[in-house]
């Protein structure tokens, strides 16, 4: 399994693209969120993933960062439908309230022939909290992440016998233990230094800093932390910085990724 970081900043910034990535095996992908526009094109291309060849895709919320490349995917992969171009079919995932507004927006911005594939050929599923669904060929749990904001899921995978979980773009609700606990992969948002709180607020905009991330994993045995979601004012040394704070409340290993940056899914002990 592959995980291909797609972007990995917060919805301002301007040096990378807004989080969103793939997990890929065996030439199936399930894309994971879109950021905010038609750079997803882009950056598929860049990652050398043909975007005809994803047929999964996971939304965590409407919020615009993430939604917004979605559409552009829905877009393209309706026209290429039209066209007899695309193998297949499609599926999106998302909580009922998120199906229904990606309708609308269909609907309004896309033309009548390429918005009657919404159930047609590309499946809108509505996923509900604690369900499971097979994706890419390996269960998938999603789970409400309980957001202070607007409602939102995320999502446990289980892979052979390593669980890994992403938590959306807020900090880690105990309501999901049971999906977040033990797992060999922990995708968790961090919005900036616990020493640039000041700087950032991450607090005031419900996010976490390097250090609560890294302390929560060291609390919930996990193995490897991947730090996403970010700021992007030093980020050159964004890498660097993240995991020297980070390394002094967890004991795991620490993945802050650039964008289009690949990273191995497999357990610590592994070669």
């Amino acid at each position: 399994m592959k995980l291909t970081m797609l972007g990995t900043g917060n919805a301002l910034v301007t040096k990378c693209y807004n989080t969103c990535f793939v997990f890929s095996e065996n030439n199936q992908y399930f894309l994971v969120d879109g950021g905010g526009g038609n750079t997803i094109l882009q950056q598929l291309e860049k990652a050398r993933i043909n975007w005809m060849d994803i047929k999964d895709i996971f939304v965590t919320h409407k919020h615009i960062d993430h939604l917004l490349g979605v559409i552009w995917m829905i877009r393209m992969i309706a026209q290429y439908m039209n066209q007899g171009s695309y193998v297949g079919d499609a599926r999106i995932y998302a909580h009922q309230e998120l199906i229904e507004t990606i309708e609308e927006i269909v609907k309004l911005v896309l033309n009548k022939k390429q918005a009657q594939m919404l159930h047609q050929r590309i499946h809108m599923i509505s996923v509900e909290d604690g369900q499971t669904l097979s994706i890419i060929g390996h269960d998938v749990t999603f789970f409400d992440i309980h957001s202070t904001k607007d409602k939102q899921f995320g999502f446990s995978m289980q892979v052979n016998d390593q669980k890994i979980t992403c938590c959306g773009d807020e900090p880690y609700n105990p309501k999901n233990q049971i999906y977040v606990e033990n797992s060999v992969w922990l995708l968790h948002e961090a919005f900036c230094l616990y020493s640039q709180v000041d700087i950032f607020h991450p607090y005031e905009k419900h996010h976490s800093t390097v250090k609560d991330a890294c302390q929560l994993a060291q609390s919930l045995n996990i193995q490897n932390l991947i730090l996403y979601h970010t700021e992007d004012h030093n980020i050159e040394n964004r890498q660097s910085l993240y995991i020297q704070e980070g390394q002094n409340y967890f004991q795991g290993n620490i993945w802050v990724p650039y964008d289009l940056d690949i990273i191995e899914l497999k357990k610590i002990n592994e070669s």
